[in-house]
């Protein structure tokens, strides 16, 4: 069933105990990618102009959870989010304990606080009930607007809104929108339904890839992972990396998918993980001594012809090595093939992690339907997992 998002309860005068996802890279404590606090705005301000108190909770990176550590602080995240806003964003240095406790007590209506980094407490990573306890002191209403730790079960995922119990649980709109796209255009999609995946390894989209054989039209396999599926076809690779554990799964897919699953058809390879190394065209075998590092140009053009009916189309995985070009023609090929449907009316759905920072990099953000803020979480989604963190929340009939 549907849930309640933050637009359907009343927030005037109340907490909101809001967790977000705030893990931006940071560079000598200075912010270099603020898409997720971006994201997160509508939500924000959806409390903030209703006259609500917001409370905000993120994890940043990977401390050790033994205490502060400076370089993970979130304290870069309240100054970018403040300027976003145009307003002061008071900052917790603790997430828990009197400092949390004063700065949450000390909000008046229509102002935001952050607390400090969730991870730099162990118990978080552990789901500790105590700590998720803890934690729910601080809001009168939970909000779920972190799509990109809905897969995991931290404690202030999934402890806080069992803590929570008897107060109001909802969505926020970005985690809403995360669900309508990457659940709901699955479920009910426009046909022809495409799949394109991408990346370094089969053994992370083997089960997207069963899940989706049960659902789309046909699955475009490109990057490194499609030099698994050329071992299992008898073909030789050179030094190209691949996973020989998934080769007979590989087999079994394409005997069971036949010619529902499109793999390239030739591969730009080198001699060297370098945009300067020796490079050919490989339509066969590969030589011993190169690696494939994109896809070629009769693939690209398979690829755009595959790609130019869909009316549903899912982008998880880059087809090349596309932060060094020029082994970015074959994603920056599909990435405008995709904006292209997307103007003759396709619904386009870009999974997060690298696919999201390729059409970002090729300025293309703005030409597709939707970009996901959650790499791993939308991976999950497509493999047809359901979210704990999800599940406890409000239905609409509550």
């Amino acid at each position: 069933m549907a849930k309640r998002t933050i637009q359907d309860i009343d927030v005037a005068h109340q907490r909101v105990l809001m967790r977000v996802d705030f893990n931006v890279p940071l560079e000598a404590g200075r912010i270099t990618d603020d898409r997720r606090i971006h994201a997160a705005l509508p939500t924000i301000k959806s409390v903030l102009d209703r006259q609500g108190r917001v409370v905000l909770m993120s994890h940043l990176g990977r401390p050790a959870g033994a205490g502060p550590e400076p370089a993970y602080s979130l304290r870069p995240c309240a100054e970018r989010l403040g300027k976003l806003l145009a307003c002061s964003v008071a900052f917790s240095g603790t997430c828990v304990g009197p400092e949390a406790d004063r700065a949450v007590d000390a909000l008046n209506d229509g102002q935001v606080l952050l607390l400090e980094n969730l991870r730099f407490h162990r118990e978080e990573k552990e789901g500790d009930t105590a700590f998720a306890a803890t934690l729910a002191r601080h809001g009168d209403i939970y909000c779920n607007n972190a799509f990109g730790t809905c897969h995991r079960s931290d404690a202030s995922m999934v402890g806080v809104p069992v803590a929570m119990a008897a107060r109001s649980r909802v969505v926020g709109l970005l985690v809403a929108e995360e669900i309508r796209y990457l659940t709901d255009a699955i479920r009910t999609p426009r046909r022809p339904f495409l799949a394109i995946l991408g990346g370094s390894k089969v053994s992370d989209k083997i089960r997207v890839i069963e899940h989706l054989l049960d659902h789309v039209d046909r699955i475009i396999i490109g990057g490194a992972m499609a030099y698994t599926f050329f071992l299992a076809q008898g073909r030789k690779i050179g030094t190209s990396p691949y996973e020989a554990s998934f080769q007979t799964k590989a087999r079994d897919l394409l005997k069971a998918a036949g010619d529902r699953i499109v793999l390239p058809i030739d591969t730009h390879c080198g001699d060297d993980f370098s945009g300067d190394c020796r490079q050919q065209i490989c339509t066969g075998d590969f030589p011993a001594d190169t690696m494939g590092l994109d896809i070629g140009p009769a693939s690209m053009a398979l690829f755009r012809q595959t790609i130019a009916p869909a009316q549903t189309i899912v982008w998880n995985g880059p087809m090349g090595v596309f932060e060094m070009p020029p082994f970015d023609a074959g994603t920056r090929a599909v990435a405008e093939a995709i904006a292209g449907a997307t103007r003759q009316g396709a619904t386009s759905i870009i999974g997060g992690g690298d696919s999201a920072a390729a059409v970002e990099r090729f300025g293309l953000a703005n030409q597709v339907s939707h970009v996901s803020t959650g790499g791993g979480a939308s991976l999950k989604m497509l493999e047809g997992e359901a979210f704990e963190s999800v599940a406890l929340l409000d239905e609409v009939d509550k």
